[in-house]
């Protein structure tokens, strides 16, 4: 038997106002993307802002649906959008925030394992790593500069 340790590396801010002023402004994008969040269900409102490489901002928001398999996150909304209208231009950045109309959401909330899985996708695409950077309603954020950062064994094309 061989015994492996995965390590992986992120960076906490305290707060929005400490990440560079460019991500501040995607984070801004994100929340107002929030903002569109269909979450009648669970009155939890996600909001994905991306950055790529031509500049342009995609948006995306959570979107629930009564029949909850149908439904999809914000950040494949927002992934899938980017790849439908832009699919020769590199995803330089994602921003995530979260709130929910019950309580105040007060850690960063991560990607789903869904949404890693399609972040990790566009990142083999690209041959490029996407920074991802996510936060509650309000308080610390986590950056990781890469998705492999935070799903490390991946699948991908080459077990295929």
């Amino acid at each position: 038997m061989i015994q492996k340790q995965i390590n992986t590396t992120i960076e906490i801010y305290d707060s929005v106002t400490e990440l560079p002023d460019d991500i501040q402004k995607l984070m801004k994008r994100a929340v107002d993307a929030r903002e569109s969040a269909y979450a009648p269900y669970s009155k939890f409102m996600v909001g994905a802002a991306i950055i790529l490489d031509n500049g342009e901002v995609v948006k995306g928001s959570n979107q629930e649906n009564a029949s909850y398999p149908s439904g999809l996150c914000a950040e494949r909304t927002a992934i899938y959008a980017a790849g439908a209208n832009y699919p020769n231009q590199k995803i330089k950045a994602m921003a995530i925030t979260a709130t929910s109309v019950k309580h105040d959401v007060l850690e960063p909330i991560a990607p789903c394992g869904a949404c890693r899985q399609a972040i990790a996708e566009y990142e083999q695409k690209q041959d490029e790593p996407i920074e991802i950077y996510f936060t509650g309603t309000k308080g610390k954020v986590i950056h990781v500069k890469a998705l492999l950062d935070i799903l490390p064994l991946a699948f991908d094309n080459k077990f295929l």
